[in-house]
């Protein structure tokens, strides 16, 4: 799940998933929460998230993402690997890729075989994603404060009784970093799985401008929204399965961008086993592909 059109757009990208328009809901049964404050919810549903996020290819998944934004609609095979993920691009625009298409692709991930210090530079900014959400989800159950949403609503495809909270920034909450300035802007309404403690749904939106080194570096400008589910791949695993990201930044003073994402996982499953990413592109690379 990532950005390609800068750092800091980048980083709001991440700040979506760490934190996560509303989708249709239906009333939930009573749930007895007299007495437990919703932040301490929070609290334990960020310890559980920071696990998440910190997976090192232990039990691996595998799965397809479709990604739709302005320039593109592509869906890819992913694979996780001890290094990183590994993708192979398997749809274009919602159709079957040409022959010469695939070809392109299978030499690129033959040349990634070639040369693992282009692969390792690849994820260094991965990694420095990872980092930026662990960092938020820690400052998150004291960044905001914290109610139970009215009628608890929960989500139609709910397997579980969910928490439903409402969360608004606290005027006395003091970034310690730059990255965690954005947590002053957002508001919105999280779901939290009542059995597992995992967060399961997250809306927000930009409430009001929020400027990254005084709007030196970036402004991310109000109205923009976000919305972001995860759910379990299997035992115990979870993953994302949809990122929706409208929000407007300006970037270094110049040039501002709209950033329109859509992303959709599914097909989730576990392997037996970890795999470095050069046994991941060779799976990828032995995978039969219908082309058209």
């Amino acid at each position: 799940m990532r950005s390609k059109s800068g750092g800091f757009l980048q980083a709001v990208v991440v700040v979506a998933v760490a934190m996560c328009g509303i989708s249709a809901q239906t009333p939930g049964h009573p749930m007895d929460l007299t007495g437990t404050p919703a932040r301490s919810w929070v609290e334990a549903a960020a310890v559980n998230e920071q696990h998440i996020i910190n997976d090192d290819g232990s039990f691996p998944l595998r799965y397809r993402i479709r990604k739709v934004d302005a320039k593109n609609d592509v869906t890819r095979d992913i694979i996780e690997s001890r290094q990183g993920t590994v993708a192979r691009l398997v749809q274009r625009n919602g159709q079957l890729l040409t022959a010469q298409e695939d070809a392109a692709e299978r030499a690129r991930l033959k040349a990634m075989l070639d040369s693992p210090s282009d692969f390792i530079k690849h994820h260094k900014r991965d990694n420095a994603a990872r980092e930026y959400s662990i960092d938020l989800v820690r400052e998150m159950p004291r960044a905001m404060i914290y109610t139970y949403a009215p009628d608890q609503p929960q989500r139609p495809n709910a397997t579980e009784q969910e928490v439903v909270i409402d969360f608004t920034p606290d005027p006395h909450y003091k970034p310690p970093t730059l990255i965690a300035d954005i947590l002053t802007g957002l508001q919105g309404r999280l779901w939290i799985d009542g059995k597992s403690m995992r967060m399961t749904r997250i809306e927000g939106r930009v409430l009001h401008a929020v400027d990254f080194g005084w709007g030196m570096l970036a402004r991310v400008y109000p109205g923009g929204t976000v919305e972001f589910e995860q759910a379990n791949a299997g035992g115990d695993r979870w993953a994302y399965s949809h990122l929706r990201a409208n929000v407007t930044i300006r970037e270094m003073m110049v040039k501002t961008v709209q950033q329109h994402t859509e992303m959709d996982a599914a097909d989730f499953k576990i392997l037996p086993a970890p795999v470095s990413y050069q046994e991941a592109i060779r799976i990828l690379l032995a995978t039969p592909l219908a082309l058209r």
